[in-house]
């Protein structure tokens, strides 16, 4: 018996709170536009260590899905915005798209989510036309694999797809893109899913020319003659960022759509700038995102959706110090390329004891490098870079074992941890790596190890040496977040009323 519309609708309506039903998360984006970047375990070795649930691939690289196997952490993977016409116009495209980079690695890998490119219609406007299309596409592939319950389907938009966000109550989407957001929106009402959106304060700011008190952009309590009150509905924002989701969901409700969830996918505050980006500061950066966390944390959603949590990814992981454009672009990270801390951050909205770092990195010789270059490196190292290299000599702590390859990884890392906070990185020509794993042994503890048990003696501390002038590459973005389920007993109670009313039919 075919289920009565009401029964399809509450199910559809059911999807949509379990793709939320969490509380609320926070989660960090993870571009790889840098110098050096961390072997896809090693990533995955830091994001076990934060206790993080979830991660996202703006691509689907092959070897950072194969690393999160086996993992309880929660992938989405994506669809490049290159990749998007081939698939809307072919759906075979599609099938051929979710059966290499989806159903090839689940249950093993567990890809919860596809985001269907990154904001699209305002940086690849021809291609708006076709992103229907490419939506309706994967899912019907992901129907035909039964994985379209488990694997949701949507797409990032900015906020300049909103032209007057303020007030909240007033905005709408651009007249020229509704035909497009009406039907991305239909989209994710049938099938369950939610409204993905790229909200930055940093922009709101510095382009409303001073209307708005930098306070308000950081999440910092307003006197009551500063408070923003929008003057519709008179409610109370305390935060540009909450303005801008209420901005989002009232949009929707001009097209008649509602209860559409919200999920920020990026948001963040550079911690540097140029001359003229004089709010791009390492204190605000670090003021907007720890009150960013908090408020997230609180499991509250806007003033107009109160009840529906803002899962929210934080731009950036990394410092992508190979991006061009103003000098902010390259300083969007909370880490910076060597894996040192810009500024201390917990994720989890703890103290500061548990704040996220990549201190615990080391930097080692590649299994496969070559023994030459090695050699040049090592020379290198001990010489004009300054590494302190007593340990491996004849009869000291670590010259056992009396090859290249590992007296080159304690160079280099020696080498590295005195000066990543520098700007020195882990590369020497292609032979070198970073990771999380401790390379000490025995009697010899490198350089950065807590390793108790291992002791190189008093050897003189050498002087700093210079940043090598050695660069590497890597091709991967993630995103991770934590989060805690509260509603699925809820939903499933529902689910079994709206069964047995079924049966009674």
């Amino acid at each position: 018996m075919l289920l009565p519309r009401w029964f399809a609708e509450a199910l559809l309506l059911l999807l949509s709170i379990l793709a939320c039903s969490n509380a609320a998360f926070i989660g960090v984006n993870i571009g790889t536009d840098l110098t050096n970047m961390p072997p896809p375990s090693d990533i995955v070795t830091l994001l076990k260590s934060q206790q993080i649930t979830h991660v996202r691939l703006y691509d689907a690289n092959s070897h950072m899905l194969k690393a999160f196997a086996n993992t309880s952490i929660e992938v989405m993977v994506g669809v490049t915005n290159e990749e998007i016409l081939k698939i809307g116009r072919f759906p075979s495209a599609a099938a051929a798209w979710v059966n290499k980079n989806v159903a090839a690695y689940i249950p093993s890998t567990n890809i919860t989510a596809i985001a269907i490119g990154s904001e699209v219609l305002t940086t690849i406007p021809h291609v708006a036309p076709i992103l229907a299309s490419a939506l309706n596409n994967i899912h019907k592939a992901l129907v035909a694999s039964n994985l379209n319950f488990k694997v949701k389907v949507s797409s990032p938009m900015s906020m300049d797809i909103m032209p007057k966000p303020f007030p909240p109550s007033t905005s709408t989407f651009s007249p020229s893109w509704n035909t497009t957001v009406y039907q991305l929106l239909q989209f994710l009402k049938n099938t369950g899913s939610f409204f993905m959106l790229n909200a930055y304060p940093y922009y709101g700011y510095t382009t409303a020319n001073g209307i708005f008190p930098l306070d308000y952009a950081l999440f910092k309590q307003l006197s009551p003659v500063k408070q923003i009150v929008d003057p519709n509905t008179l409610l109370h924002y305390n935060s540009m960022f909450d303005a801008m989701v209420d901005a989002a969901y009232y949009s929707m409700e001009a097209l008649n759509f509602s209860k559409i969830p919200v999920v920020v996918t990026e948001t963040g505050w550079p911690s540097s700038g140029g001359g003229d980006e004089a709010a791009a500061t390492v204190a605000n950066a670090e003021t907007f995102n720890t009150n960013l966390i908090k408020r997230v944390l609180n499991n509250s959603g806007p003033p107009s959706q109160p009840d529906i949590p803002i899962n929210t990814y934080i731009y950036e992981l990394y410092n992508e110090d190979k991006r061009s454009g103003p000098v902010s672009e390259r300083n969007w990270g909370i880490l910076f390329p060597n894996g040192t801390s810009v500024y201390p951050l917990s994720l989890s909205g703890g103290s500061s004891s548990a704040a996220l770092n990549g201190s615990s990195m080391f930097c080692v010789a590649k299994a496969d490098a070559d023994d030459d270059k090695l050699v040049d490196g090592l020379n290198w190292a001990c010489g004009q870079g300054r590494a302190n290299c007593a340990a491996i000599q004849p009869g000291q702590p670590c010259y056992l074992p009396n090859d290249v390859k590992s007296h080159a990884s304690f160079a280099f890392n020696d080498y590295y941890q005195k000066m990543k906070s520098a700007g020195g990185t882990c590369d020497f020509d292609g032979t070198a790596i970073t990771t999380t794993r401790d390379p000490s042994y025995r009697t010899c503890a490198y350089t950065g190890s807590l390793n108790a048990n291992a002791t190189n003696g008093n050897f003189p501390p050498d002087a700093l040496g210079p940043a090598s002038p050695l660069g590497g590459n890597a091709n991967a973005r993630i995103i991770f977040s934590y989060h805690l389920p509260i509603l699925a007993p809820l939903a499933l109670t529902l689910l079994q009323l709206l069964l047995q009313h079924d049966r009674l039919l």
